[in-house]
């Protein structure tokens, strides 16, 4: 079974920026779908960003649409969420997650995300 571990959080001061990483063991991610997500103390889990499986197309919430990108380099088996323009609203704890279903085709509901990463904490600082 696919694990998947997050690296990259931090504490960082509004306006500065982050890269998450999200790496897999135990198989590969080349194939699947991968999303990030976050959750806010006392908030919901929220959906950020998605990338295809081949990354040739990417889905974005409105409210990081041009602050943050979700990218892959599936010869490292590795999601990357850069963040820019950090607000203290952006604290959360950031999780990966992939949709096993290989070559899937487009982007999958935010309910159909298999595998979860632990998370890593990102805490902006105003």
């Amino acid at each position: 079974q696919v694990q998947l571990l997050e690296s990259g959080g931090g504490l960082v001061q509004a306006g500065g920026s982050l890269r998450l990483s999200c790496a897999a063991s135990g198989g590969s991610l080349v194939t699947y779908p991968m999303g990030w997500f976050r959750q806010a103390p006392g908030k919901e889990r929220e959906f950020l960003a998605a990338i295809t499986w081949s990354g040739d197309n990417t889905y974005y919430i409105d409210f990081v649409k041009g602050r943050f990108t979700i990218s892959r380099d599936n010869a490292k088996n590795t999601v990357y969420l850069q963040m820019n323009s950090l607000k203290p609203e952006d604290t959360a704890v950031y999780y990966c997650a992939a949709h096993a279903v290989a070559w899937y085709q487009g982007i999958p509901p935010n309910s159909a995300y298999d595998y979860w990463g632990q998370g890593t904490q990102v805490t902006v600082s105003s």
